[in-house]
């Protein structure tokens, strides 16, 4: 679809371009896999390692972008993950995790794509910010419910705690503020069609992560918690 279409908001336009790119993503093998209880915790500590990447590309960047006419009304802080990222990693791979952390070739170049992003084009920034965090509240939820119920953590406890967005009261009403920023952003119909194709990349590149996932899960069926 046409970012130009008349009258379509830009948040409707870059949600039903990028649709086929974000169902692929989500009804991958392995989040199929883990969503339907077939794979350990050890497959989903592994997940949550390669999601620090990718939030600490993004988030490492926020503070340059603050001022950004673009990017900056999309920097708000009760949406960082990072450190709630650390907090369940230390429960999910002890207080020594990040001496093993290592990207998957994947997660590398989805983060390095992110940072480049940041650096040099702030509305593919956006792209890359509205599939992240838009999805975390949303779909997110499904995959915390999950893990509840799965590996018994706390509710919105140590292990689920990414998903778990303190500083957001109301996630209905955050979500449909944001759709606002997207109809509002500052951009010219010709960058509005470079963010939805960002938005397609951004879903691309999270699906292989999800194949990479896949396929270095084998090991860790039924892998036993390594409590902090």
């Amino acid at each position: 679809m046409d970012a130009t279409a008349t009258g379509t908001p830009f948040s409707t336009l870059i949600r039903v371009a990028s649709h086929e790119q974000h169902t692929e993503a989500e009804t991958s093998t392995f989040m199929s896999d883990l969503l339907g209880g077939r794979l350990g915790v050890a497959a989903y500590a592994r997940y949550t390692e390669q999601l620090w990447f990718v939030y600490r590309a993004l988030e490492e960047a926020a503070g340059s972008l603050r001022d950004d006419p673009v990017a900056g009304p999309f920097i708000q802080p009760e949406l960082m993950r990072t450190a709630e990222l650390e907090r369940d990693l230390a429960h999910l791979r002890g207080a020594h995790w990040r001496e093993r952390l290592e990207p998957l070739p994947a997660t590398a170049a989805y983060a390095a794509r992110v940072a480049e992003c940041a650096r040099s084009w702030p509305a593919g920034y956006v792209a890359h910010h509205y599939t992240r965090y838009l999805g975390d509240l949303s779909g997110g939820q499904i995959i915390r419910d999950k893990a509840e119920r799965t590996w018994g953590f706390a509710r919105k406890g140590d292990g689920v705690r990414f998903y778990v967005f303190e500083g957001i009261a109301n996630p209905a009403a955050f979500k449909r503020g944001y759709r606002e920023l997207l109809d509002a952003v500052n951009a010219d119909d010709l960058e509005k069609q470079r963010i939805i194709e960002e938005c397609k990349r951004a879903f691309d590149l999270n699906g292989a992560v999800f194949r990479e996932l896949g396929a270095a899960t084998a090991s860790d069926q039924g892998g036993p918690l390594s409590a902090a």
